[in-house]
C-alpha cells in the first residue's frame, strides 16, 4: 500500500475517501499534517480552515484529517510546483541581477529560454569540463 500525499490531497480535495476508517493504521500514522496544511495554504477558499489546524496543532493527525476532510469544499486543486530545471537556472539569474531567492524565482518566470542561455554565456568562466 502506498502511503503518498497526493493520496491524502484527493481525497481532502476531490474523492472525500476517508482514509484513516480502514483497518490500516499506518494511515493515519504517515499523514504529513504539516506539508497538507502548506500545499492548501495555497487556495484562498481553504486558508482559514489551514490557519485553524495550523493553531491546532497538538490535535492528533487523525482529527486533523477528519476536520480538512469535512470543512473543505469538493473541488479540483491544482498548485505546480518549482521544477528542478528552474532551479539549477537560480543561482544563475541570483549571480547575474544580484538578487535574492525570492526575486529570482519571479524573474525565471519572465526569462525565456534565449535569454537564460545569454546569461549562461556571460557568466561562463571557462575551464575544463
Amino acid at each position: 500500500m502506498s502511503y503518498e500525499l497526493k493520496e491524502y490531497l484527493n481525497a481532502i480535495n476531490f474523492t472525500k475517501k476517508n482514509l484513516m476508517d480502514s483497518d490500516d493504521l499506518l494511515w493515519q500514522k504517515k499523514y504529513p499534517a504539516f506539508i497538507v496544511n502548506k500545499i492548501l495554504s495555497g487556495f484562498q477558499d481553504c486558508i482559514m480552515l489551514v490557519n485553524e489546524m495550523n493553531r491546532n496543532h497538538f490535535v492528533d493527525k487523525d482529527m486533523q484529517f477528519q476536520f480538512l476532510l469535512n470543512s473543505i469544499r469538493s473541488k479540483k486543486r491544482f498548485s505546480p510546483f518549482l521544477r528542478a530545471s528552474k532551479l539549477k537556472n537560480i543561482d544563475l539569474v541570483k549571480e547575474y541581477y544580484g538578487y535574492s531567492n525570492e526575486k529570482a524565482k519571479t524573474v525565471l518566470d519572465i526569462l525565456t529560454k534565449d535569454q537564460l542561455k545569454l546569461i549562461k554565456e556571460k557568466l561562463y568562466k571557462g575551464g575544463t569540463k
